[in-house]
């Protein structure tokens, strides 16, 4: 189909969403590590991880082979209130940077989370009803997951208890308002209303908490309130499961018009959206179809991947989950409070970690005045004001297009733009007054905390 009649932005229709999500590791040679109890560093069974995790979930988590899961009517009929999301081409950006490449990105932002974390979230809500259960806890950074949570949790009659990182809680009220309107009950971390809590505030006082702590927070209740399960927004396997939506969704738009995307890039901090846009085309790049390059892209205040090492950890700063083999700045590790709270968490997903160490994807880590920057170039062109998170993909993006300009190749680059900054405006202030540092941690402080990874 030639060039001019590629729409600014492809819709699919509501029959052509996908049906069953789809799951990478059944494509993978070398399989993510598992899980592992951190008392007898064995891994996790379906019935340890049943305390935490709903049933249902658990055997999604446990899941390495299984290509596709059917995804529930209730669960699609839920989605079609904000999905299929629509594929943009971004003409206007492409026009603005001179560039022969073609930029296109998947825009998850048009639901109330204002991001693309309401995919997990229902489908987690779901299964806890399900499984006549009265309520569940997490964390939030941002306040994205906990606002796609919170709406799930309302919409099926669950109770939630959000966990939010205290520097997030307080540089985004407006997300905790939105939280409350949806019924959730939301606690600054870390809180003194738990046992660990009340330790990491005794270690680290003063601390504006990170994901880690928040997490740990969660948990503990958790697993001590009856009728109580923990769900996570990121880095576990069946999040990503349930984020290939995303991925599926751009790949039937684009297979619809021929086109091919030579660069895919996602903003990762845990790795939910990343893992969701890439998960059709790392399928046909594992089973030798086609090649595609892809970038990760993280802060430089949370370097995981680019400076961490490939570890088994633990997955919150209170050493109460289980131990994750992923790129990890070491639990310990609290990144400075900057404003993309999203990208803050000390590891990276198992499956990603796999990918990475086997060279199938890059990863880049950049600072956020660079971020904010071209998120409001982005803004000026595009017409939509993007989350701190995403624009940690515009960044590379826009990097991406400028070498196309040098080097004249006509490159087809596809990013994830996964929600909107409308919360994120104190954040936009503090750049408009030159007031936005960056902060990256020195190899000293990375050492410090990698030095105390558990021995495995």
């Amino acid at each position: 189909m030639s060039e001019n009649k590629i729409p600014y932005k492809i819709y699919l229709e509501e029959s052509e969403m996908p049906k069953s999500w789809y799951n990478l590791r059944a494509d993978m040679k070398n399989k993510p590590a598992p899980l592992l109890n951190p008392g007898t560093l064995q891994p996790m069974t379906a019935e340890e991880l049943s305390g935490v995790f709903c049933e249902e979930l658990v055997k999604q988590e446990l899941d390495n082979d299984t290509p596709y899961f059917e995804i529930p009517t209730e669960i699609r009929d839920f989605y079609k209130m904000y999905r299929p999301s629509p594929l943009v081409r971004a003409y206007c950006l492409e026009e603005k940077l001179g560039t022969p490449a073609k930029i296109y990105y998947k825009f998850e932002g048009n639901n109330t989370s204002g991001s693309h974390k309401l995919n997990s979230a229902i489908a987690q809500a779901y299964y806890a009803k399900n499984q006549g259960l009265k309520g569940v806890t997490t964390e939030t950074g941002a306040g994205q997951w906990g606002t796609a949570l919170s709406m799930a949790c309302s919409y099926l009659g669950l109770d939630c208890k959000v966990y939010m990182v205290k520097c997030s809680y307080e540089q985004k009220p407006f997300r905790r308002e939105v939280m409350k309107v949806y019924g959730a009950d939301v606690t600054p971390s870390p809180s003194d209303t738990t046992k660990v809590g009340r330790r990491i505030l005794e270690e680290f006082p003063g601390t504006g908490g990170s994901l880690g702590c928040a997490i740990s927070e969660a948990v503990e209740v958790a697993t001590s309130t009856e009728g109580y399960r923990y769900v996570l927004g990121s880095v576990l396997n069946q999040v990503l499961l349930h984020q290939s939506v995303i991925g599926l969704e751009t790949k039937t738009a684009m297979d619809k018009y021929g086109i091919t995307p030579d660069v895919i890039i996602g903003c990762a901090g845990g790795g939910s959206n990343l893992g969701g846009l890439i998960s059709p085309f790392m399928g046909e790049k594992l089973r030798g179809e086609r090649d595609y390059r892809i970038i990760a892209v993280e802060p430089a205040s949370c370097p995981s991947f680019t400076r961490g090492e490939y570890r088994y950890d633990f997955c919150d700063t209170g050493m109460v989950c289980p131990l994750a083999k992923m790129y990890t700045l070491g639990s310990s590790f609290i990144p400075s409070a900057d404003h993309a709270g999203g990208l803050r968490f000390h590891g990276m997903s198992s499956v990603l970690s796999q990918l990475y160490a086997d060279g199938l994807m890059e990863a880049v880590s950049v600072k956020q005045t660079d971020v904010f920057k071209a998120a409001e170039e982005f803004a000026r062109v595009e017409g939509i004001l993007p989350a701190p998170e995403s624009s940690h993909a515009i960044l590379a993006a826009v990097n991406e297009a400028l070498k196309c300009k040098e080097t004249g190749e006509e490159k087809t680059i596809l990013f994830g733009l996964t929600g909107t900054g409308y919360f994120d405006l104190v954040a936009y202030e503090k750049f408009h007054k030159g007031e936005m540092v960056n902060t990256i941690p020195t190899d000293e402080d990375i050492r410090k905390s990698l030095d105390r990874l558990p021995k495995v």
